[in-house]
């Protein structure tokens, strides 16, 4: 018995929370209709009233903020840009004047009209200084016209009364960060990050200012994470190689701008960089073959970026020579080999014995060998300069002062590049042969034949 009553009670609960919760539905829904009706019927008065009068403030009033609630900015605008000529010459009862142009000014953003919406906005600050929204907007604005001062200020003011708004603290650290101020801006942007973790392109700025303040590993660390991002990551992957370039961890840095390059619709400009550093990053590891094709996407592309040209024409040569590219590019130990087998074979059927060897950072090499022909015995200094550049008179006079040191009895100096009339001269009353590129090349081309012949 007891059980049937408590069924029953709970029966009529449930039926009277029922009826409860649809009365009050139909209520609300009543409510909602009526709103909409009275809604509808003001409008149709301010419709009337603007036929009579286009400038009746009332009607240009209700009329401006139907359409602002409904987001039909461009009507909105009209009405509020007549309604602000209205109110900003006449005080009228039950208009503010500061949400006329404040309202003018969202609708005008919202079309893009920014010169209009500036104008309202600055109206509507002068009325009340102290209002978020029209400091935020203004803000914005003026961080759109590259006035970075203007935006921090301005929003600085908005902060005061939101002082956790994301937005805000957004645009205030990218404005600093406009303004040489990283340490500053970072703060800002590190907190915007922390209320809107998805914000990529702020975090690429919070790498910008790690960069710009010299912390490095802080800068690689937020670059590497944006690497694979779709739109940041082809930007991340070339300042992330470039600083990797710059401290010669060339495999680090060649890794870098290839994930760059893998990226889709990657801006032309950033595009050729990161041809461009990749290249030449391999040319560093004498990877010339890998690095002429980049090269030469970017001259297709662009023939006057950079000094692609120049580098085209002078690593095709460099490719297709491997004793060039050993003469030219090559480590030390490298070099020096080369140059012991041009000297070992310069002359045919000789005898030579290589007495002495030294180089000078890399940029030559001096070999003096002593050298027994058929027909005549000497001392012969070789010098090997490193260079396609011209080689002048001081260069050459130091290596006849070498000559008259080591009591050699000729010298022979050669060079990739060529030499100037002052060296040529130097060397008329002297016995020195100069030889330039193009007799070089013939000896490079044809040593590794000759010394093979002599094993």
């Amino acid at each position: 018995m007891l059980s049937i009553v408590i069924g029953v009670v709970a029966l009529i609960l449930i039926v009277s929370v029922f009826l409860f919760i649809m009365n009050r539905a139909k209520g609300m829904g009543l409510s909602a209709a009526k709103l909409s009706k009275d809604r509808e019927a003001a409008i149709r008065e301010a419709n009337k009233r603007l036929a009579q009068n286009p400038n009746d403030p009332e009607a240009l009033f209700t009329l401006a903020s139907a359409q602002f609630d409904e987001q039909n900015w461009d009507k909105a605008l009209k009405a509020y840009e007549t309604l602000s000529d209205i109110v900003s010459t006449t005080s009228i009862q039950g208009i503010d004047k500061f949400e006329v142009f404040l309202r003018c000014g969202i609708s005008a953003r919202k079309l893009n009209m920014l010169d209009q919406a500036y104008k309202a906005f600055a109206v509507a600050r002068s009325v009340r200084q102290d209002n978020f929204e029209v400091n935020f907007e203004l803000g914005l604005l003026e961080f759109d016209r590259k006035n970075y001062e203007k935006a921090v200020q301005l929003l600085q003011q908005a902060r005061i009364q939101q002082p956790d708004n994301p937005a805000v603290l957004r645009c205030l650290g990218h404005s600093l960060f406009r303004l040489k101020k990283p340490k500053e801006a970072m703060n800002f942007i590190r907190k915007a990050i922390d209320l809107a973790p998805d914000d990529k392109e702020s975090l690429y700025t919070l790498a910008e200012c790690y960069h710009e303040a010299n912390q490095i590993e802080q800068a690689l660390r937020v670059f590497n994470h944006l690497r694979a991002d779709p739109v940041m990551g082809p930007n991340s992957c070339l300042i992330a190689g470039t600083i990797h370039l710059d401290t010669r961890q060339y495999e680090a840095a060649i890794q870098d701008f290839e994930i760059g390059l893998r990226h889709q619709n990657i801006k032309v400009d950033i595009l050729a960089e990161l041809r461009y550093k990749l290249s030449t990053t391999l040319i560093k590891m004498n990877e010339i073959g890998r690095a002429i094709p980049y090269l030469k996407q970017i001259q297709a592309e662009n023939p006057s970026y950079k000094d692609v040209n120049i580098l085209l024409g002078k690593y095709i040569e460099l490719n297709a020579n491997r004793n060039l590219q050993i003469f030219l590019m090559a480590s030390s130990a490298d070099f020096i080999a080369l140059c012991r087998k041009i000297v070992m074979t310069y002359y045919p059927k000789a005898k030579v014995k290589i007495t002495n060897i030294s180089v000078t950072k890399n940029d030559w090499a001096d070999i003096l060998a002593e050298v027994d022909t058929f027909k005549w015995q000497d001392v012969i200094m070789f010098r090997f300069i490193r260079t396609q550049g011209s080689i002048g008179e001081l260069v050459v006079r130091d290596f006849g002062s070498h000559l008259k040191e080591v009591k050699a009895g000729k010298g022979i100096c050669m060079t990739v590049g060529n030499y100037t009339e002052e060296a040529k001269r130097y060397t008329e009353a002297r016995l020195i042969d100069l030889i330039e590129k193009e007799r070089l090349q013939q000896i490079l081309n044809s040593v590794d034949a000759k010394a093979a012949a002599m094993k």
